[in-house]
């Protein structure tokens, strides 16, 4: 039986991506199972940067930024492909955005998840967060 061949993976900075591929992603999540296609191609025109992880032309991986480029950015929907999970995929992501040169003067990122061990891993703390959300969903519940 030959050896299973370990994908070749490359990174790439890309707002112009497919919003379809990018949603195929998206609804392997149970918090983004509800995107849509439309949806994705307006908040990719409203991104800052755009991380991406391909395998051959398909896309892996993801992870988005908005930022003043001075003082704050926030991290937003880092995602792994299901079948490529586990391979430091979502790490390699979270760490380019870190490093991307246009973010360098960048003093605090800021993310919001339901998985805090992963980015605790690579240096984020929950201690010296403050934070509040605001809920359309909620607010319309109330009324």
């Amino acid at each position: 039986m030959p050896p299973t061949l370990k994908p070749v993976i490359t990174f790439s900075e890309k707002k112009d991506l497919s919003a379809a591929q990018l949603v195929r992603l998206f609804h392997q999540a149970p918090w983004a199972t509800h995107r849509t296609i439309e949806d994705a191609k307006e908040m990719l025109r409203h991104t800052d940067v755009a991380l991406c992880a391909w395998d051959g032309d398909l896309l892996v991986g993801f992870g988005r930024v908005l930022t003043d480029f001075v003082y704050r950015a926030t991290i937003w929907d880092v995602i792994v492909d299901k079948a490529y999970q586990k391979q430091g995929i979502g790490t390699a992501v979270v760490q380019r955005i870190l490093d991307h040169p246009r973010l360098k003067k960048i003093e605090l990122f800021w993310l919001c998840t339901r998985r805090p061990g992963f980015y605790e891993r690579l240096g984020f703390s929950s201690q010296e967060q403050t934070g509040m959300v605001w809920s359309r969903s909620k607010q319309a519940r109330t009324e």
